[in-house]
């Protein structure tokens, strides 16, 4: 039995300077700083995690201890070539677990010390960000001005951690992500040294998922190797709980086709994968990004602006999933919700202008009675829209005032309860995409106020409401109102509510408008409608106290 081995991001570890992979312009640097004999005292490494930085810290502390240095690459065949990692001159500290003033100050007694056959005694503290405040003032005074046979090389991924006046007194140099292409040709070279089977897709897989970093990469290959005969696409995507550039690119062209059906078939079957959501997220994101600059270079605002939105909303959910809904029912709440969103715009109902000209073009008798031209209005205004903004407009403060007058804590517990019970058996998918992130807020005998954290859904739940409240009525065989408030919003009204309150105000109970009152009343309310302010409202609070959650 072997007991050599070495996982491959040990095996293919770099050992001189030509073998970094994707930091030439830094490597230059340090390089010629060798080659020019202008070395610094105190260096710092910052970068993402996997690219390279303590490992060129080695190779550096290698070079610069070289006995025979050819052009900034050491020999290789001196002894403190071959002895690099034996060499009791280069001193490697983790400070994720050597953190402590303690382990500093032993640092700083040993610092005193002169090298035991080197040229310098070198200090390599990795993960630095990881140390105490105490530990860096101890650090702080021989960092400026340490014997000069001693250089230090710090290492972080996290350089904002690391304190001003410990930065100022290093020579900074900046890793960056290595590029996929990088990745890619390293992992297959070293998959034709180790003879690993393996398919290009799958290599494309393990580059996306490394995120820049080759020991995640080489990790990922290393585990993969041992448990298949050929790596292909579906062994990482199985294993790493991914999922193919192919479903990301349906997703995208059924949501740009309007396919509704399509784009549900395919977060079903999300739902009921291993894929991990935020991967998912983000190489959705990465797409999109990608889709939107091509609309934005063949200057398609529409589009553009349709897929920045839905790019903002995806990174705003990843801080707002809660771990008892399914992430992906609610990324595709965002597509369901957009796509609702155009399909409107496309079979937008004709407006009460456009109507008119409709009728007057389209009759060939020109006097028309004005009772006759209002019903036919009122017709197409039925037929052509769900709720149109006119109605909303007059119905939201109305509602909200009515349900404050009768709200109480038992009608709020039992319409949350009844709530979940509906999100989970309402039968029309497209409605279930738009309450899923709705919350009930406030209840009354006979109305629910919902509130989302997204005011597009409010906009869209409100626009729905008929189709909401008849799918209520067949689940529960019961009459219930329903409105819909953005976040923002409900906190405005509870605001206004609760400070009339504590003035003692009463408030009663309003008639709703019809759709045809609305529209026989559009033009004269247009002029005097104005946004409810909490002057007009004081005369619609009761002293009765509600619990508001």
């Amino acid at each position: 039995m072997e007991t050599d081995y070495k996982v491959l991001y040990r095996k293919y570890r770099p050992t001189n300077f030509d073998e970094i992979i994707g930091q030439k312009f830094t490597i230059k640097m340090l390089k010629n700083a060798i080659i020019n004999n202008k070395l610094s005292h105190a260096y710092i490494f910052t970068g993402p995690r996997g690219t390279g930085k303590t490992s060129t810290a080695k190779i550096f502390a290698k070079t610069i201890n070289c006995e025979n240095p050819q052009n900034g690459v050491p020999c290789g065949t001196c002894i403190n070539c071959q002895n690099i990692n034996q060499n009791a001159d280069i001193i490697e500290i983790d400070a994720a677990s050597n953190n402590g003033v303690d382990e500093i100050r032993e640092l700083i007694n040993n610092v005193k010390i002169t090298p035991s056959f080197s040229k310098y005694k070198v200090y390599i503290i990795d993960e630095v960000h990881m140390l105490s405040q105490s530990a860096f003032n101890a650090l702080l005074l021989t960092l400026e001005e340490p014997p000069k046979h001693v250089i230090f090389i710090l290492a972080t991924t996290n350089i904002e951690s690391v304190p001003i006046t410990i930065l100022s007194r290093c020579q900074r140099y900046d890793f960056k992500k290595i590029t996929d292409e990088d990745i890619f040709n390293h992992l297959k070279n070293v998959c034709q040294k180790e003879k690993i089977e393996i398919t290009d897709d799958a290599l494309k897989e393990i580059t996306y998922l490394a995120e820049g970093g080759l020991r995640d990469a080489l990790s990922i290959l290393n585990q993969l190797s041992t448990s298949e005969a050929t790596i292909t696409l579906e062994s990482v995507l199985n294993n790493y709980g991914s999922v193919s550039l192919i479903q990301i690119n349906s997703i995208i062209d059924a949501y740009l086709n309007n396919d509704f059906q399509q784009i549900q078939n395919i977060f079903e079957n999300l739902q009921q994968s291993s894929v991990d959501y935020k991967t998912f997220i983000k190489k959705l994101v990465d797409k999109l990004f990608i889709k939107a600059l091509n609309f934005k270079n063949k200057n398609d605002n529409i589009n553009y602006n349709e897929i920045k939105n839905i790019v903002f909303e995806l990174n705003d959910l990843l801080n707002k999933i809660n771990i008892n809904i399914d992430p992906f029912l609610l990324i595709f709440m965002i597509f369901a919700d957009k796509m609702t969103t155009k399909e409107s715009m496309i079979n937008k109902p004709i407006s009460h202008s456009e109507t008119d000209d409709k009728i007057i073009k389209d009759n060939p008798i020109k006097n028309v009675p004005k009772k006759e031209v209002e019903t036919i209005k009122d017709n197409v205004s039925r037929e052509t829209s769900n709720i149109n903004p006119e109605y909303l407009e007059k119905l939201i403060p109305i509602r909200i005032n009515n349900c404050f007058a009768q709200a109480d804590k038992n009608h709020l517990q039992k319409a949350k309860d009844n709530w979940q019970n509906f999100i989970t058996n309402i039968s029309s998918p497209e409605l279930k995409a738009i309450i899923i992130d709705c919350n009930i807020v406030l209840a009354s005998d006979d109305i629910n106020i919902v509130a989302s954290s997204q005011k597009t859904v409010a906009e869209r739940f409100n626009y729905s409401l008929k189709q909401i409240e008849q799918e209520y009525e067949n689940l529960f065989h019961t009459n219930k109102k329903f409105l819909a408030l953005s976040l923002n919003q409900w906190e405005k009204e509870k605001n206004i509510y609760m400070e009339n309150l504590k003035n003692n105000y009463k408030y009663k109970i309003q008639e709703e408008p019809t759709l045809k009152e609305t529209f026989q009343n559009k033009n004269t309310n247009e002029e005097n409608h104005q946004e409810l302010k909490s002057s007009d409202i004081i005369n619609i609070f009761n002293q009765e106290k509600v619990e508001i959650q």
